[in-house]
């Protein structure tokens, strides 16, 4: 098991990053798929045609975002966190993610900078 922290700069204040990551349109319109998401905590989640399921844990408006992220039968929980900053350039999210498989490190990494906080930061460039 790995864990993986990364820091990305997105174009957008807290609350639209927040708005993008936690509303099920929103996620739709940069991802160009449908996505089940909540921000009921203890709500399951499912993004990318349901390559990324989850559960969410915990919320915190416009600041931060708690989710555990389904490998397998894998035992120990993975999990997701990320804690939006205002930052002069937007936000600086801060990407906290424990105990990914060693098989799925590499795709998981690739996939934060590309698939979602690349494209989220995409979405907010073309405005």
């Amino acid at each position: 098991m790995k864990d993986l922290k990364k820091y990305y700069i997105i174009p957008a204040t807290p609350a639209e990053v927040y708005n993008a990551i936690t509303n099920p349109i929103s996620i739709q319109l940069w991802t160009g798929e449908e996505a089940e998401m909540s921000t009921e905590p203890g709500s399951e989640f499912s993004m990318w045609d349901g390559s990324i399921l989850g559960k969410n844990l915990e919320f915190e408006a416009d600041k931060k975002v708690v989710q555990q992220w389904y490998f397998g039968d894998q035992e120990e929980a993975s999990i997701v966190t990320i804690i939006l900053h205002a930052d002069k350039h937007g936000t600086s999210a801060e990407l906290r993610h424990t105990n990914i498989p060693d098989s799925d490190f590499q795709d998981i990494a690739e996939g934060w900078d590309s698939a979602y906080f690349g494209a989220i930061i995409d979405f907010f460039d073309g405005f």
